[in-house]
């Protein structure tokens, strides 16, 4: 009778550590939640920022040197060499090389050199471990024969490439020191468009500089312009050749982002600079070195923007999403009963803004877990659970045109015959009417069409021939018109507007 109380605290006491048990676990990385981001086992210590508070600008009086100061000597110079072959001597004739030839004509025509030369890159990397790993951009190290990193103190040391990946211009190094200065990492998902950052790196080879600017966006995509997986902050910190691979640090010294690309027109820094997030780049990062490789989830599906003539054209009444254009035969997506056309609306939730927010919380997502997707389909909201697979490491013209009618004029077609879907290198299956002019300055030019595209359907309704062609496009008039278009083998949604 007496013991029920003992019982009842001692129960309790298990309950606590058991909680507190799988909670550390859980923060450290070693138990993987379904649906959750594979960030793999902490392979690399680092400094986790605790206090993302925002900081007041009236506590810099004199400036920011006291954030920059401890921020410098962790970001360091990358020198990377390449063997390239002469390209130039391999098209120059042979007759050059003829002694005969040099007797009369002497050495006005210049030798070529024969041999394979060697080409210096230049970057900039962040110490990251005090053990000496560095984060890079795999751009800076690609298919580099040798890697050397100069730190802010003047000394050399010979990398080793753990290992690359090309679809986030992630790479991690390896240099054989110990007690090196890092930088702490800060939680890139709490930056916010106005925060003041400051960029850090070896622009042009002049030395280390820092630079200061604000966040001009976040979570910005480019169509796959720079990258596969796009997810970066914008910054008008000046960002500069030689730069790639330098940090990006927010008011406290911590570390948010690495340094990755600008757009310019003329060569230089136009305000319009992007680094990498620091929470994506460290995922790739652990995996990196825990597995050799980085592992993510995959669905199977070509995915594209949802602008307001498409979403007009599906029946939604605003853009955003990312629509379905083709799904992947015996792939997750196919299996679940994903379809060409549905839009993806939301994610385990969260809403997707567009193609390339589906894409990068899909790749973070373990392959095995399930996705949860909210979907547009044919005028209805319909819910759809994905068991991601593994994604791969490599993602898998003629004559007799007749014009096209009222609806797509500008255009010639031509039927989808076995011989042109050959030259197409199309599969057999494929069926519609294929593309053999477009008018400049026409509707279907406005709309991206291009000689070589097979329009497999109009306005959601399959075609295959130029007669079934022209009963869909009678009566749409002035109407907009949506039609599937299979480039290359691999199919897109296009929205062409009446002119």
């Amino acid at each position: 009778m007496n013991n029920t109380p003992k019982k009842t605290s001692y129960s309790f006491l298990l309950v606590l550590v058991a909680v507190l048990v799988i909670g550390g676990l859980l923060r450290a990385g070693f138990v993987r939640v379904p649906g959750h981001s594979v960030m793999g086992a902490p392979r690399v210590p680092v400094h986790l920022a605790d206090n993302t508070a925002p900081v007041s600008l009236g506590d810099f009086k004199n400036g920011f040197s006291s954030v920059l100061s401890p921020a410098l000597p962790a970001v360091v110079n990358i020198s990377s060499t390449k063997i390239v072959k002469n390209q130039n001597a391999q098209n120059m004739p042979d007759i050059y090389n003829d002694p005969l030839f040099r007797h009369f004509f002497g050495d006005q025509f210049p030798r070529p050199n024969q041999g394979p030369q060697r080409e210096q890159g230049l970057g900039s990397g962040v110490i990251v471990n005090a053990d000496g790993y560095v984060l890079t951009n795999n751009h800076v190290v690609e298919d580099a024969s040798d890697v050397e990193v100069f730190t802010q103190d003047r000394k050399k040391f010979k990398a080793k490439v753990i290992g690359t990946d090309a679809r986030t211009d992630v790479a991690v190094l390896k240099i054989d020191a110990s007690g090196l200065p890092t930088l702490t990492f800060g939680d890139s998902s709490k930056l916010k468009v106005g925060d003041v950052v400051f960029a850090i790196g070896q622009p042009f080879g002049v030395g280390e500089t820092a630079t200061m600017g604000i966040v001009s966006a976040t979570g910005r995509g480019l169509g796959g312009a720079i990258e596969h997986y796009e997810d970066f902050i914008q910054t008008d910190a000046s960002i500069n050749p030689g730069n790639s691979g330098g940090a990006l640090i927010d008011l406290r010294g911590n570390l948010v982002g690495i340094n990755t690309a600008i757009i310019s027109g003329g060569g230089g820094n136009q305000g319009v600079g992007f680094a990498i997030p620091i929470n994506m780049a460290r995922g790739v990062m652990d995996q990196i070195v825990e597995h050799g490789k980085v592992i993510r989830g995959y669905m199977g599906v070509a995915i594209q923007a949802v602008d307001p003539d498409m979403a007009k054209a599906f029946g939604l009444s605003h853009g955003g999403g990312a629509l379905i254009s083709d799904v992947s035969p015996n792939s997750p997506a196919s299996k679940a009963g994903l379809q060409t056309g549905d839009i993806v609306l939301e994610l385990n939730g969260q809403a997707v803004n567009g193609p390339d927010d589906l894409s990068v919380h899909i790749s973070q997502m373990a392959p095995g877990s399930v996705a949860h997707l909210e979907l547009f389909r044919n005028g209805q909201s319909k819910n759809v659970d994905v068991t991601l697979g593994e994604s791969p490491e490599k993602t898998p013209v003629a004559e007799n045109n007749e014009e096209t009618p009222t609806g797509l004029k500008g255009m010639q077609v031509q039927n989808l015959t076995p011989e042109i879907s050959r030259q197409l290198k199309l599969p057999s299956s494929i069926t519609g009417v294929v593309v053999t002019e477009v008018e400049p300055s026409s509707a279907a030019e406005a709309a991206g069409l291009q000689r070589g595209d097979v329009i497999q359907e109009v306005n959601r309704k399959p075609v295959h021939d130029v007669n079934q062609l022209r009963q869909a496009l009678s009566g749409t008039g002035s109407q907009s018109v949506l039609l599937l278009v299979n480039r290359g083998g691999t199919t897109h949604f296009v929205v062409v507007q009446p002119q």
